[in-house]
């Protein structure tokens, strides 16, 4: 009877396909250049660390040769997933797609274009293992242009740190680290995807940090400008709304429009006074204009506050969502 000779690296692969504790997601667009060395530096660092694992690919649209490079990838090694967009979505949504399909226990997420180091990898791990939920790379020595680059990323990190209150040096870096569990409870619009420690911290994550290489690019140019800065204050505010009024949004818009009516029935009473007690001609006043402007003005927001409300309750109602997450239970009764 003939036996058929399976090699210890297709039975280590096929296990690691099977049950992967981690789970690397990469959003790529346009990066043919770099996708043979992306290949062989993760597949060097993550076999080094010894841990099963799969790759997530997710091909944003991209218009050059990538994705005949990916198909090669994944016919020769199950541990690589290809996930073709239909077009580019854009950075959060190829995340959101990669989130999608990751089985692993621990997720971590890293740029195509060489900059992240896959050697760093084990120290995000360490940190995973001490107990944190969310770990952040710190690209102490970046490796980009200051005045286009550098000094908004700077200013961004600050803002975001002070708005949101989980204070990181690098929330731009893609290399991070996350616990499924908590990436679950996430979910991701528009282009908040660099809030992810911030909207993890969110639900109860424990988040730290850690210094990792940056690399130069190598190959291609970025595809992010100083244009992005604006979308990023934008973003920062969602993020500030859904983090602490989200479930209350008449504290925000009520708040916003009772001083503004209180304004507008101050100055009013003032001109008031000045009309009956002066005598004096306030018809003419552009202070007229402004108090009755402020009062409507006021009872707007509050009137968007009560409909905010009454959306939220139909949003958690409807679909059952919690206004809580539980991280366990000890000694819960069997069902």
């Amino acid at each position: 009877m003939t036996q058929t000779a399976v090699s210890t690296t297709d039975i280590h692969t096929a296990e690691q396909a099977s049950a992967p504790y981690i789970s690397v997601v990469i959003p790529l667009y346009n990066e043919e250049e770099s996708i043979p060395h992306l290949y062989e530096k993760l597949t060097e660092a993550l076999e080094a660390y010894g841990k099963p694992y799969e790759v997530i690919i997710v091909d944003d649209g991209s218009t050059d040769g990538s994705y005949p490079l990916l198909r090669q990838i994944a016919e020769k090694d199950k541990r690589f997933k290809i996930v073709r967009l239909r077009r580019n979505f854009g950075q959060t949504a190829a995340f959101a797609a990669g989130f999608d399909h990751a089985r692993g226990e621990v997720i971590i997420t890293m740029d195509a274009d060489l900059q992240n180091d896959p050697a760093d990898i084990p120290k995000l791990m360490a940190k995973i293992e001490e107990g944190y939920d969310i770990v952040s790379g710190w690209r102490i020595n970046r490796q980009d242009r200051f005045l286009d680059r550098k000094l908004p990323s700077m200013i961004a990190n600050r803002l975001i740190s002070n708005v949101t209150e989980v204070r990181l040096h690098d929330y731009g870096c893609s290399l991070k680290a996350y616990r499924a569990e908590v990436l679950r409870e996430v979910r991701l619009y528009g282009e908040l995807h660099r809030f992810i420690p911030a909207l993890a911290s969110q639900v109860g994550g424990a988040v730290t940090e850690v210094p990792v290489n940056h690399h130069p690019r190598r190959f291609g140019k970025s595809k992010y400008g100083i244009s992005r800065t604006i979308r990023v204050i934008l973003d920062l505010i969602t993020v500030w709304f859904l983090g602490t009024y989200s479930t209350r949004p008449l504290h925000v818009f009520g708040t916003m429009g009772l001083v503004s009516a209180g304004i507008g029935v101050l100055l009013g009473l003032y001109l008031s006074f000045l009309k009956i007690v002066e005598g004096q001609n306030i018809g003419g006043r552009p202070l007229l204009l402004l108090a009755v402007l402020l009062v409507v003005v006021g009872v707007q927001l509050i009137t968007m506050g009560l409909l905010a409300e009454m959306i939220i309750r139909t949003y958690h109602e409807s679909q059952g969502k919690p206004i809580y997450v539980v991280r366990e239970v000890l000694n819960a009764d069997e069902a």
